[in-house]
C-alpha cells in the first residue's frame, strides 16, 4: 500500500479536497462495473468521507478487480480479504447498506 495516497490525520476527521482528489485517482479500476459502483459511492459520500473511511477504501483498492466486484455484488461474503473495521465499514457503504449492487447501478 503506497503511503502517497493515504491521508494524514485522525480517523474521524473529514477529508480535505486534496486528499479526496488523490483518493478518487487511486480508486480508478480496470473493470467498468467497479468504476460505476465506486463513482456512485463518491457521488453519495464525497462530502462526508473521513480519514478512517479513506484508509478503508484505500485498503479495499488493494484487492484484485474480480475479488472486489464479487464483494460489491454480494457474490462473496467478507472474509480474510477484509482485515480492518474501516474496510468493513466502507464495504457496507459501497454496497449501499442492505441494497444489492445491481439496484445501486440502476438507481
Amino acid at each position: 500500500m503506497s503511503d502517497a495516497f493515504l491521508p494524514q490525520g485522525a480517523p474521524g476527521e473529514l477529508l480535505d479536497e486534496r486528499d479526496l482528489s488523490k483518493l478518487r485517482w487511486r480508486c480508478r479500476r480496470g473493470l467498468l462495473e467497479n468504476d460505476l459502483l465506486i463513482e456512485k459511492f463518491f457521488e453519495r459520500y464525497a462530502g462526508s468521507l473521513t480519514v478512517g473511511q479513506a484508509r478503508g477504501l484505500h485498503a479495499l483498492m488493494e484487492l484484485a478487480d474480480n475479488d472486489l466486484l464479487d464483494l460489491l455484488l454480494w457474490r462473496k461474503e467478507p472474509g480474510v480479504d477484509i482485515t480492518t473495521m474501516e474496510m468493513s465499514e466502507v464495504l457496507g457503504m459501497l454496497r449501499g447498506g442492505r441494497v444489492g449492487a445491481r439496484e445501486q447501478l440502476a438507481g
